[in-house]
């Protein structure tokens, strides 16, 4: 056998192996990853079929019918029957306080310059009292110069008589004449007339004086002071001072016309004046009898008492009790309002919402009075009123109580 070869054929047998492990190596490795991509494939297969199930799974879900919903009926909503109830209505109103008489007090004579002020606003004042004095010192100059005048009349008017006195007794012994009579008899005439102008020359000035003192024309209140002193004033001036005779004061409310026909002279009234929390009590003295076709409402006139909350010029308020009316009283709930004014909604006939416009009365812990617009045999929604609308079918639900 070859059991001794020479060494070039070992080495030829090495090189032979050394190959052939090599190919066999590189088989291995060729096949090992051929596995690893066939598998990475694999699982990228599945990766993909998977999400396409769950997609198919999502879309088949989301398209498919739901259960049937059964078919919805009309909306319940809670309504009552208000029937009609005794109510104590009260008219609100609102209005200015003023003086019951309003006196302007202005310049009556020629004017002049104001010289001494002898009172101010918030004085009560006498009648003819002094308000204001204007300087006089022409005036009085003036009737002096008229009284001196009178003197001189009168010593004219003496003189005259003495001589017809004289004459009349020298024509019995035929001295004068019958004419010189007549004349001298003129004569005293004239000097009489002329002293009758000058003492009315003098009663004209002094009334003239008398009116540059400004007085009070009644007993009253002083409620404005227009001047000061050194100021020069006339007739064209317009009112210096302004004095509410006796210090009466009311209020001037303005009353809707609905409202004038249910007041009447002698309601009391319960009158806030504004910036104050405490009520004084007044009365309606009068109602003028003039509407503002304009703004369709009327004055009444509320009597108010001497009090330091009420001051001429303010804003009040005031409620007016009017009378006991048997009217329907819903809760507030059920009054709704908006740019057209009040309403209710009430259920009518198929159970149809029916908008129905209404005027309220008072409002009170008791709820809203109705005065037009319901006759109280309604339906009236009372808490759904926002959800609903004209012409909707509801299901009513009758509130007890």
């Amino acid at each position: 056998m070859n059991m001794h070869l020479p060494p070039q054929s070992l080495e030829a047998r090495g090189a032979l192996d050394l190959a052939s492990e090599d190919q066999a190596s590189g088989a291995a490795r060729r096949g090992r990853l051929a596995w690893t991509r066939a598998r990475r494939l694999g699982l990228a297969v599945a990766a993909v079929a998977s999400l396409s199930l769950f997609i198919w799974f999502l879309v088949a879900r989301a398209t498919a019918p739901g259960p049937t919903a059964p078919p919805a009926g009309p909306p319940a909503v809670s309504v009552m029957v208000p029937g009609l109830a005794p109510v104590a209505d009260r008219v609100r109103v609102a209005g200015t306080i003023a003086a019951r008489r309003d006196m302007p007090v202005g310049v009556a004579g020629e004017g002049g310059q104001i010289v001494a002020i002898r009172a101010e606003a918030g004085q009560f004042v006498r009648a003819g009292q002094v308000l204001a004095e204007i300087d006089s010192a022409v005036q009085r100059a003036q009737l002096a110069q008229l009284e001196a005048a009178v003197a001189q009349a009168e010593a004219d008017l003496r003189l005259a008589q003495s001589e017809l006195d004289r004459a009349l007794r020298l024509v019995e012994r035929g001295f004068v004449s019958k004419a010189d009579i007549d004349r001298r008899t003129a004569t005293r005439d004239s000097a009489r007339a002329r002293v009758e102008v000058a003492r009315a020359q003098v009663r004209e000035m002094r009334e003239r004086i008398a009116r540059l003192a400004i007085r009070s024309p009644a007993a009253g209140l002083v409620l404005e002071r227009n001047v000061e002193p050194g100021q020069v004033v006339s007739p064209a001036s317009g009112a210096l001072f302004r004095v509410a005779a006796g210090g009466a004061l009311e209020l001037r409310a303005e009353v809707s016309e609905e409202d004038m026909a249910t007041l009447a002279v002698g309601k009391p009234a319960r009158v806030v004046p504004a910036g104050s929390e405490r009520a004084v009590a007044g009365t309606i003295w009068l109602l003028e009898p003039v509407i503002d076709p304009a703004r369709r409402l009327g004055t009444a006139r509320i009597a108010l008492p001497s009090d330091p909350a009420v001051r001429a010029g303010g804003f009040a308020t005031a409620d007016i009790e009017v009378t006991n009316a048997m009217r329907p009283l819903l809760p507030q709930s059920a009054v709704l309002a908006d740019a057209a004014g009040s309403y209710v909604y009430v259920v009518g006939r198929d159970d149809r919402v029916e908008r129905r416009p209404v005027k309220i009365g008072r409002v009170s812990e008791a709820g809203v009075s109705i005065r037009e617009g319901l006759t109280g045999n309604e339906r009236v929604i009372v808490s759904a009123g926002a959800f609903v609308r004209p012409g909707e079918r509801v299901t009513p639900v009758l509130r007890e109580g």
